[in-house]
């Protein structure tokens, strides 16, 4: 069986305060605030903080965190980096907007650093270089490389990850571009619902919930969760299939909108996926506590057992997976709207 080398188009982050325009918007500049120093790059446009590019030594892999909207609104949850009154405080492992797996070669890149803890092997995503930095007139761009490794430090696979930070209007557009090359062995993803591009999002986005939940990772480890009521979350979602609210989970379509309000400004964020990516349209590992993950690799919790997937990167080939994600502020997207993103999207790669 032969296997082609396959690109992980990771990301693209829109935020908008209205209707989405294919076009950038030419002067708003997008500039880099180069912090190696203190492990992050900041992402400006037109002076204002979009993102900041990170790798605490605490979250184990590299992040996008805070992710703010064009009128400054942050997005992303604040724990464990930068907590925020009556946030929740369960999963520390999900930070801002991500992308890892939990069983790779039998490591769990997803709940980083959870050694010694749970009592189980753990993976680290480690940040090695920034390879390209390029600011200009609407459109920014940078290339970074990672290694995701064991607890010995050896490589399992070399991540290359290349982002296009965009000003469109009122939106804030991030394409993120990454190739997993398999630098050993063969390295396989056993199928799990712990994974595998994530976003935690700010408490205001959660969907309502009248009581607490419990939840068991893939390990049996049990995590609560406290509930909201609705007049602290104001989230819900909505999928390209015409699914809503918690029901979207392990669901498969080709975009995720997930609405709500942060004070007085409404806020859509779409994650799309891509017809290249592995599994489209891929499985939605989308919680109402605050979790928006989708996961195009673990199809047997999502189906009952019915269908395992077990991906596999041959040693010396590559993978690539694709995401566009939508934050649109002033209103909730519509379906049309959302199709033009998704539609430029699947042209653009």
């Amino acid at each position: 069986m032969k296997f082609k080398s396959i690109t992980v188009i990771i990301l693209t982050v829109i935020i908008t305060a209205s209707c989405g325009t294919k076009s950038t918007s030419h002067g708003l500049k997008v500039t880099f605030a180069d912090k190696k120093s203190e492990k992050q790059i900041d992402v400006l446009i037109d002076g204002k903080l979009f993102t900041t590019y990170c790798w605490p030594d605490s979250v184990y892999k590299p992040v996008l965190y805070p992710v703010n909207t064009s009128a400054g609104t942050e997005i992303t949850r604040g724990y464990p980096l930068k907590p925020r009154a009556g946030e929740s405080t369960d999963h520390r492992h999900h930070v801002g907007i991500w992308l890892n797996y939990g069983n790779v070669n039998g490591l769990d890149f997803w709940g980083n650093g959870s050694t010694g803890k749970w009592g189980i092997k753990s993976g680290e995503i480690k940040h090695l270089s920034v390879e390209k930095l390029s600011e200009g007139d609407g459109e920014g761009s940078m290339i970074t490389n990672e290694s995701w490794v064991d607890s010995t430090g050896a490589e399992l696979l070399s991540e290359r990850t290349e982002y296009h930070f965009i000003a469109s209007g009122q939106a804030r557009i991030i394409d993120r571009i990454a190739t997993l090359t398999a630098t050993g062995d063969t390295v396989t993803f056993k199928d799990t619902k712990e994974g595998m591009f994530g976003i935690r999002v700010a408490k205001q986005l959660q969907l309502p919930a009248k009581e607490d939940i419990v939840l068991k990772d893939a390990s049996g480890v049990a995590t609560k969760v406290t509930a909201l009521p609705a007049d602290q979350a104001t989230g819900n979602y909505r999928s390209s299939e015409g699914i809503t609210g918690e029901a979207v989970w392990s669901t498969r379509a080709k975009w995720m909108d997930l609405y709500g309000n942060i004070g007085d400004e409404k806020i859509s964020l779409v994650v799309c996926d891509h017809p290249k990516n592995q599994s489209y349209p891929t499985y939605w590992h989308a919680r109402g506590y605050g979790l928006f993950s989708a996961n195009p690799l673990g199809a047997k919790d999502f189906t009952q057992g019915k269908e395992t997937i077990n991906f596999k990167i041959p040693a010396g080939q590559s993978a690539t997976f694709r995401y566009r994600v939508i934050v649109n502020s002033g209103a909730d997207l519509t379906d049309a709207e959302i199709a033009v993103y998704s539609d430029d999207f699947a042209k653009k790669y």
